[in-house]
């Protein structure tokens, strides 16, 4: 499990997905699964929606943390904000707010919890292209 705590308004996104890239080549470097192309794209993906949607609805530091079991990535966001996001039905029309849609298909399951600084969302994805 690795994990980090990002400041608002002094990272961008892609330094959570550059995070996300170096868990995963330490993990295959110290004898982790094989990863699929695909699958370390959906990681990728998942981890930008929920962060971007941590920068866009949250308070607070964002706080982002990966773990692995077997060849299950499991990715979880936590901010300060207590609201909790909600998926929409699907509406090709609406401009934006497709963020829970996209990380709900690249995902097995998508958990969302009410803690009591906040709130944390966690996706869970198969690494493996044949799950």
């Amino acid at each position: 499990m690795s994990s980090v705590t990002f400041e608002r308004h002094t990272f961008r996104v892609a330094d959570a997905r550059n995070f996300t890239l170096r868990f995963l080549g330490e993990t295959r470097t110290a004898g982790g699964p094989a990863l699929s192309a695909r699958g370390v794209e959906a990681a990728q993906l998942v981890v930008s929606e929920l962060v971007t949607n941590a920068v866009k609805y949250g308070s607070g530091p964002i706080g982002l943390s990966l773990a692995l079991a077997e060849d299950v990535l499991s990715v979880t966001v936590r901010d300060g904000e207590t609201t909790l996001p909600r998926a929409r039905p699907a509406d090709p029309r609406r401009v934006g707010q497709h963020g829970l849609e996209i990380v709900a298909a690249l995902s097995r399951d998508v958990e969302v919890v009410q803690e009591e600084s906040g709130k944390r969302v966690t996706a869970r994805i198969a690494l493996d292209e044949r799950r």
